[in-house]
């Protein structure tokens, strides 16, 4: 699956290395892997896999499927028709919000948080507060992709983080 990663320099600013999974996704093969990784990951006790917009959708919905469990889409603010709950996070300039829809999620639910990469965990955080705002309990923040020395996995604190691969 690591081979198939592209790296990009200077992405999207200088003296930045982007990694582009949008080629494991394409490759069959690839993508088999990660939905069935990350499902060997997620097999905590659960309810329902809630993934963040938006490569969250693409890969927590095969994991609710394999499990046999519902998908809530936690979504960037203003996407939702109905009533919603929202959670605020800094950004490095200025703030954004996640929210999703008021009763989406069963208090007392166990949730398992899925996303493509963890960086420096500020939307993924934000993610799992939304989700114990509506009583529910975070038992696993799952990713594709940790990028190691961003502090992502120290700003989810005590909760239970994995990822597939760990780059440096």
């Amino acid at each position: 699956m690591k081979r198939l990663l592209r790296e990009i320099p200077d992405f999207p600013e200088p003296g930045v290395l982007f990694r582009d999974i949008t080629p494991v996704l394409a490759d069959p093969d690839g993508l088999r892997a990660v939905v069935e990784g990350m499902v060997e990951m997620s097999t905590t006790p659960l309810d329902v896999v809630a993934g963040i917009e938006a490569r969250g959708f693409v890969l927590g919905t095969p994991i609710a499927m394999t499990s046999h469990r519902g998908f809530v889409a936690i979504r960037k603010k203003g996407k939702l028709p109905q009533p919603t709950m929202s959670v605020a996070y800094d950004l490095e300039y200025g703030q954004a919000e996640v929210e999703i829809g008021a009763g989406a999620i069963e208090p007392g639910s166990q949730v398992v948080v899925v996303d493509d990469v963890l960086a420096t965990g500020g939307t993924a955080e934000a993610a799992c507060r939304l989700v114990e705002q509506a009583g529910a309990s975070v038992v696993n923040v799952v990713f594709l992709m940790e990028l190691a020395g961003l502090g992502g996995r120290e700003k989810l604190g005590d909760r239970q983080v994995n990822a597939l691969l760990t780059l440096d």
